[in-house]
């Protein structure tokens, strides 16, 4: 194979969402080709870092690992926490998704709407020192309504409320453009972290968060349901230092994440107070279009209905992965979304 044969082999266009709580890569022409946690484990200590295991198989070490070996996410609310671990994270994840190291690629990652131009140039940076040749932006609650179906580029309102792991982005778009947006640092993590406080403060055992993110995803909920559920939930006693279980019910789970879904309902408000009262007409008509892990959590779109005092709210298809798709049309039809992306 001639040189230029062997550079255009290697040339790979990459759509991620670089998430909090798990990264997807799509590749185009193939779609999703890798959805891991992101999670990295390293050697404590070691200069420089080493890093034993990335994505599912360092997840399931969170909490488990030995004193010389540590999981982190170097993702925190959406934003790099470890440049150096996040670009290692990347890198093992683009060999992963396309068995080698792409020499000539392009890179389309989405990020939170409300980061900083530091916080932008972190993930930027991270992309390019992982190899990639360019690399742009995306916001993701435009990269969500793309991904969701969204006629984003008409002039129509469109609202979006994506709720991750570390970031909840609230958007109402028109033309091609977020209209008005707003970015809150309350998500999925959040909501895993006031339900193991909850049971160490209620229930009187620890658990750690993953089991607290296993509690929300089967029986969290952010609306009163038909029948309620329950689970029981294994951890230490508080007190006695020995292992327990505790049967955990979907209303203590509600009660739990009730702060963090209050400051959902002020985002989503906050957002619909300053929309153009024509947007907002618009609004009545298509209502809500919800996407994100965090979506998922059960009676979500009957709670925000009320919140909005009865505009429509609905769920996208395929949640978790709305935004990658939009990632990957708009990488698809860079041209089109150059100017959005600049």
């Amino acid at each position: 194979m001639s040189n230029w044969l062997s550079r255009l082999a290697l040339t790979t266009d990459l759509a991620i969402d670089l998430g909090t709580a798990n990264t997807v890569v799509a590749v185009r022409g193939q779609g999703i080709v890798l959805d891991e946690p992101s999670v990295v484990a390293i050697r404590r200590g070691s200069r420089p870092t080493k890093v034993q295991a990335v994505g599912r198989e360092a997840k399931d070490m969170l909490g488990k690992t030995p004193a010389a070996i540590k999981a982190i996410r170097p993702m925190r609310e959406g934003v790099i926490s470890d440049v150096d671990v996040t670009e290692e994270m990347i890198r093992r994840f683009i060999e992963k998704a396309v068995g080698r190291r792409p020499l000539r690629a392009r890179m389309l990652i989405s990020v939170p709407a409300g980061i900083t131009q530091v916080e932008r140039k972190a993930v930027r940076d991270a992309a390019l020192k992982a190899g990639v040749k360019e690399v742009h932006l995306i916001e993701q609650p435009m990269a969500a309504a793309i991904g969701a179906g969204l006629p984003v580029s008409e002039p129509r309102g469109s609202m979006i409320v994506d709720i991750g792991g570390g970031t909840t982005d609230v958007a109402v778009i028109s033309l091609g453009a977020m209209a008005t947006e707003y970015t809150l640092r309350t998500a999925g993590d959040a909501m895993d972290l006031a339900i193991q406080q909850y049971i160490r403060e209620r229930k009187g055992i620890l658990v750690g968060l993953p089991t607290a993110e296993k509690i929300k995803m089967k029986i969290g909920s952010a609306h009163p349901l038909e029948e309620e559920l329950e689970m029981d939930v294994r951890g230490r006693d508080a007190l006695q230092g020995v292992p327990r279980s505790e049967v955990v019910t979907s209303v203590d789970v509600r009660e739990a994440v009730a702060g963090c879904i209050a400051e959902i309902d002020q985002a989503v408000r906050k957002v619909l107070e300053e929309t153009d009262p024509e947007l907002a007409s618009d609004l009545m008509e298509h209502g809500i279009l919800l996407a994100g892990g965090g979506s998922q959590l059960l009676g979500l779109d009957a709670h925000l209905t009320e919140v909005t005092q009865g505009l429509k709210v609905r769920c996208a298809e395929t949640p978790l992965h709305a935004v990658v798709h939009g990632v990957l049309v708009a990488l698809e039809q860079l041209d089109t979304y150059r100017e959005l992306l600049q």
